[in-house]
């Protein structure tokens, strides 16, 4: 694979460039007697959703909470995505005009504005395009997902000199912003503004990767055919808009270092293996943080909790419970271990465990929460269960942020048996609410949850490696011997969870050096 400085002489005369953009120049600064400051490290966030303005997963909880918490290293962390019609008048309505221009997408100019908001110190900036984006749907639905985000990659860049921001590294997340980096080393290279401007991709779930018809894909970014070889752009005869990025991007992060072993293996690397293995110096994984403000126990009463607690005073916890129970029409019964779930109802979640073995965990004497929506055959299984094992089981098929902090806070125990997961955030919010996680070994749950060792006394939740309902089961039960046989253990698993730092103030520091890595700083 040739390296990016290689490619841009070569691809620059068989793609086709954009349309020349005039830099923002720099007013010549005043002749002081003083050093001048070290430049500012600056960096562009560019996703597809970010809370609070547009969210349908964790990607946007990542992007709504990193570049706070570099802002808080010095780094001066900006975001783009597009502007969605389903953005609350909350947010549009204190947006700012900033600039609109035309954008070039193959015999067509496009209409594009930039409307800007400044939240919690961060400037967003929002891509308006309303027959690209003020549809009833953020993704999928119109057939057209290669134009919507390749209108959406293009239109990033060309804004950049426009709007005056010049950023040190375009920080790019998922397949919708994985044409950034292709095009940037491909099309952009040559223009002065964009010379020194590097890239890093980041991997959220490599299962989601864009591909789509590459004639099509080559019609509205002006792609050569030289470009679509299998160590380029080329994938199995289609177009792959996060291989792209995962080709051009100077680094590759994903976000547990566990994911980051683990997608070099053919089981998980989804096809791309071979390129990440070929990639390994540039990859690394970065483990995502919680907001810990959002999160907080302590403050859970403004979260419509029925009591706060923290590590030190777990009262409340027992009172939480017990408001759960009652909501969710189950037993009152506080020595009854409470098992949660709050997660996507999918097979990824490890929930065809849960159908072949759920006899086996209500004959534990526990009784089960499910928050979340997906499959109807999950739907089914816990529908049948709420049935079989009236006030033992509560099932709810819906996307509530209120109801999930109230179910993290009244349980005892947090099921994750994930069959893969990139990082997760559920089983590290359930440890900030005193909730002790049983979880398999796998990506993210392997770096955040360390299996109780009695001989040590080290620990704070319990795993099991192999993807098999009965280790599940097995696991499981053990961790409910504990909640019932040794309460000064299972005090202590809750309290290592609460006082674990999971705030992303961490995962910012090994960004920023990340940055100053790809930019040469």
């Amino acid at each position: 694979m040739m390296k990016n400085g290689d490619q841009v002489q070569e691809q620059a005369k068989d793609s086709v460039a954009p349309a020349a953009l005039k830099p923002v120049r720099a007013k010549r600064p005043r002749q002081t007697k003083t050093a001048p400051k070290p430049e500012r490290l600056s960096v562009l966030f560019a996703a597809a959703e970010a809370a609070p303005f547009i969210k349908t997963g964790g990607l946007a909880d990542v992007i709504g909470a990193l570049p706070r918490a570099l802002a808080a290293e010095g780094i001066d962390a900006r975001v783009i995505l597009p502007l969605y019609g389903q953005i609350s008048n909350e947010y549009t309505g204190r947006m700012r005009h900033v600039i609109d221009f035309e954008v070039e997408m193959g015999w067509r100019r496009q209409y594009c504005g930039i409307e800007a908001l400044e939240y919690q110190g961060v400037v967003c900036y929002f891509v308006d395009n309303r027959f690209y984006f003020n549809r009833p749907y953020v993704y999928g639905g119109g057939g057209d997902e290669h134009e919507r985000y390749g209108f959406f990659c293009r239109a990033a860049l060309n804004a950049l000199p426009l709007i005056g921001f010049q950023p040190r590294v375009v920080h790019c997340h998922d397949w919708q912003a994985g044409m950034i980096p292709a095009l940037l080393s491909i099309q952009y290279r040559h223009l002065p503004f964009y010379a020194n401007a590097r890239s890093i991709m980041t991997i959220h779930n490599l299962q989601y990767q864009g591909i789509f018809n590459r004639k099509s894909v080559q019609d509205v970014l002006g792609l050569g055919d030289s470009l679509f070889t299998a160590d380029k752009l080329e994938y199995y005869g289609c177009a792959n808009y996060l291989k792209s990025g995962l080709v051009y991007a100077d680094l590759i992060t994903t976000v547990s270092p566990s994911y980051a072993d683990e997608i070099q293996t053919m089981y998980f690397g989804e096809r791309l293996d071979g390129l990440l293995r070929a990639r390994r110096s540039s990859l690394h994984g970065v483990i995502n943080g919680i907001d810990t403000e959002q999160f907080d126990p302590a403050n859970g009463v403004k979260d419509g909790l029925a009591a706060p607690f923290s590590a030190g005073d777990l009262s409340g916890k027992a009172l939480c419970k017990a408001a759960l129970q009652n909501e969710l029409q189950l037993a009152q019964d506080p020595k009854a271990p409470l098992v949660a779930m709050v997660t996507r109802l999918n097979s990824q979640k490890g929930l065809d465990l849960v159908d072949r073995v759920v006899t086996e965990m209500m004959d534990l004497g526990i009784q089960l929460v499910v928050l979340g929506q997906g499959d109807a055959k999950y739907t089914d299984l816990f529908s049948w269960a709420e049935s079989q094992w009236r006030g033992r089981v509560g099932a709810r098929y819906e996307m509530n942020g209120a109801l999930a902090k109230r179910i993290y806070a009244g349980a005892d125990i947090f099921l994750m048996p994930s069959l893969f997961e990139p990082c997760g955030l559920s089983q590290m919010i359930a440890m900030r609410y005193g909730t002790v996680p049983v979880v398999r070994e796998t990506g993210g749950l392997r770096d955040t949850v360390l299996s109780y060792n009695e001989s040590t006394d080290e620990g704070n939740g319990f795993t099991f490696f192999s993807y098999n309902a009965h280790d599940m089961l097995h696991t499981l039960a053990r961790a409910v011997d504990f909640y019932s046989n040794q309460q000064l253990v299972w005090r202590r698993l809750a309290q290592r969870g609460m006082e674990t730092d999971f705030s992303w103030g961490r995962s910012a520091k090994e960004y920023a050096r990340l940055y100053e890595q790809a930019s040469g700083g």
